[in-house]
């Protein structure tokens, strides 16, 4: 997409009140489509930090950009992107002009775009270079739910273009049946989602057998002072995992991938044919 004097990008996410690491994913997206200069000006929204959708429709001056492309982060289409942030930013569908001119353009999710299976296997290449991938298998670890069945639609829908196994924490295929789903010597795991929380922080090392629930606490030190706990990264940094004479290696959520930026802007570009 050429530089647009006029139009600006904002991309909109979850967040979360108790998790740090919720917004930093989005927060280091938008930094890097801000340095390549594509739209004028770049912001973020949350539906749980600041700033908030509904003060997003206030973020950009409407004399000076006309347009505005928003790009939902979330890795699939679910009661988020299709009733809560039209409805916190006040849009009436693909296209909304607004009474002050500005002409607002709802993009497709950024989990919808094709790039996601490329990304998809260049985080597993990096997590585990060295397996053989006629000795490896690769599972994609989605929430699954039975009370929305978008849920589990984007994982679904990677895994069948890559002849993968989507696995769910809490709808069959389980996660926690991991050895019984996979035969091969090798297998990695990636999270599909957004950012990393506890979700991808704890839960499913617990349920892949490679961490124990409780998470390592803060302990006094001899001078009265409390002990800083072990980065929560570090289960992304002991890999593999030897689990039953079998090596599995467990990476960060998709959503960290650098390459999201990429789609982002791809998923701008289609909005603006």
């Amino acid at each position: 997409m050429e530089g647009k004097s006029d139009a600006a990008l904002l991309i909109v996410a979850h967040g979360s009140t108790v998790n740090p690491d919720s917004s930093e994913p989005t927060l280091a997206h938008a930094a890097e489509i801000r340095r390549r200069k594509i739209f004028a000006d770049v912001g973020c929204a949350f539906w749980k930090e600041e700033p908030s959708l509904r003060d997003a429709i206030f973020l950009f001056d409407p004399e000076s950009m006309r347009h505005v492309y928003v790009v939902p982060n979330f890795i699939s289409e679910g009661y988020f992107t299709q009733t809560v942030v039209p409805r916190e930013l006040e849009l009436n569908g693909r296209i909304t002009k607004r009474s002050n001119g500005q002409v607002w353009k709802y993009c497709e999710p950024v989990g919808n775009h094709p790039m996601m299976t490329e990304l998809l296997l260049k985080r597993a290449s990096e997590v585990a270079p060295r397996a053989d991938p006629a000795e490896s298998s690769l599972l994609i670890v989605a929430h699954g739910t039975d009370l929305n069945e978008n849920s589990a639609v984007a994982a679904k829908r990677e895994a069948e273009k890559i002849r993968v196994l989507n696995v769910y924490m809490e709808e069959p295929p389980l996660v926690s049946d991991w050895r019984k789903l996979t035969k091969t010597r090798h297998v990695v795991v990636v999270p599909f989602f957004i950012s990393d929380g506890l979700h991808s922080y704890q839960d499913i090392p617990v349920l892949l057998g490679i961490q124990e629930r409780r998470l390592p606490s803060r302990r006094k030190q001899p001078d009265g002072r409390l002990g800083t706990r072990p980065s929560l990264k570090e289960i992304f940094r002991s890999n593999p995992y030897k689990v039953d004479n079998r090596l599995l290696f467990y990476a960060p959520s998709i959503g960290t991938d650098p390459g999201f930026a990429d789609i982002i802007i791809e998923q701008a570009l289609a909005a603006k044919s």
